[in-house]
């Protein structure tokens, strides 16, 4: 069994680009973005799916989820978000994650195609984080 890379985050053993952490979630800059602001929300405990999160860790989460969802349309002046999360399928990491992507009209995204790309550079990606933890704190 390799180890868990997400879980490695979350403990601090990976650098990441947090932007907010609590008890239950900790969510962080997506290092392979679609748009700067791209944030993933994983649950501090580790199961592979939505389906394996007991249900008492459900909504907990989901607030958690919701939050920051708020933050990065507020942060990066979007006028939306996409919030997806795969079981399994297309699921690169298997840790519960779930993509907060900002989105305004015209943005490029087209249905579930992702085009990745990168930050600019490390200046760059802490800029953005420092954003979203902005929104958070408000």
């Amino acid at each position: 069994m390799q180890p868990c890379v997400f879980c490695a985050v979350i403990v601090g053993e990976v650098p990441s680009h947090r932007v907010y952490a609590d008890e239950t979630a900790v969510a962080f800059l997506d290092a392979r973005p679609i748009f700067p602001g791209h944030c993933l929300v994983v649950p501090r405990l580790h199961v592979h799916t939505l389906t394996d999160l007991p249900a008492p860790d459900i909504g907990p989460f989901f607030t958690r989820v919701q939050r920051v969802t708020s933050a990065v349309e507020r942060a990066m002046a979007a006028a939306g978000s996409f919030v997806a999360q795969n079981n399994r399928v297309s699921q690169s990491v298997p840790h519960l994650h779930v993509h907060i992507v900002p989105r305004n009209p015209k943005d490029g995204l087209r249905g579930f195609f992702w085009p990745r790309g990168r930050y600019e550079d490390e200046a760059h990606a802490s800029a953005v984080a420092d954003r979203l933890r902005a929104a958070l704190a408000d």
